[in-house]
């Protein structure tokens, strides 16, 4: 009890280290929110007409491209937010903070814990806006407060499990620049998918690409909680994806992070 008791504590201080670095240091996060919103204004109001006239049954019937386009939008916010992780993990190790921590009394699981909630806590705030924004463009969910609650938590479950993927990228990664570039694909992955336009849309070979991979079941589960389209094996594929980046992203980040310590 002792041991869990002086590791959350020892949590929560790391973790305010990074929200304080966070507020002092606000660009890296205005431009994950930038990102999302930049997409949502372009697709939405220069690709929109063309894009939107060739969608059969837009979701909530009204014909507005920005009620399919939305969701899709809103998880790329997830997903820009959790590089973040990459960036602050690899910074603090290239600059030798990790190894002056590790010289410390205090629990080797607090560093990597305080950042990833520090990012996620970051990205749900920054998801938050994304989808303000969108309110504002007039996306018009239809969804019951049970069914925002639903989204929102798996939106935090993916942002949990790409966080700690990314956390484990930037002890690997051997600069910040390296740290940056490596996860860029999970940001760019939901636009090959149904984020942008239904995967039917596509040629045969990428659209299956895009049905199987992890972010078209969890654009298609927002969107039938927010806007009541057909879910079906979404959500459960969905939920099963995030559960198996987070463990995979945990381990390998908590064993990266055990073999530095032991060099």
């Amino acid at each position: 009890m002792a041991t869990l008791s002086y590791a959350a504590r020892d949590s929560r201080t790391m973790l305010r280290r990074n929200l304080k670095k966070a507020l002092r240091y606000p660009s890296l996060t205005v431009t994950v929110v930038a990102m999302p919103v930049v997409m949502l204004l372009l697709f939405n109001y220069v690709f929109g007409s063309a894009l939107g006239t060739g969608i059969s049954g837009l979701p909530t019937g009204s014909g507005e491209y920005i009620d399919y386009l939305a969701p899709g939008i809103i998880l790329m916010a997830a997903t820009s937010g959790a590089l973040t992780a990459a960036i602050s993990v690899c910074a603090d190790k290239t600059e030798g903070i990790v190894n002056r921590f590790r010289t410390m009394p205090i629990s080797r699981a607090s560093f990597l814990t305080g950042h990833v909630v520090g990012t996620v806590i970051q990205t749900m705030l920054s998801i938050t806006l994304v989808i303000g924004i969108a309110l504002l463009m007039g996306f018009r969910p239809t969804a019951t407060p049970v069914e925002w609650i639903a989204a929102i938590g798996l939106l935090a479950l993916l942002t949990l499990a790409l966080t700690w993927l990314s956390a484990g990228i930037g002890l690997v990664a051997k600069n910040v620049e390296t740290a940056s570039n490596i996860p860029m694909p999970m940001t760019l992955l939901p636009f090959v998918g149904s984020a942008i336009v239904p995967t039917e849309s596509m040629p045969t070979g990428l659209r299956w690409f895009a049905e199987y991979q992890p972010f078209t079941p969890i654009i298609e589960t927002l969107r039938g909680l927010w806007l009541g389209t057909e879910i079906g094996s979404s959500a459960v594929i969905a939920l099963a994806w995030c559960v198996a980046l987070a463990l995979v992203g945990y381990v390998w980040a908590r064993r990266t992070f055990k073999a530095g310590a032991q060099r």
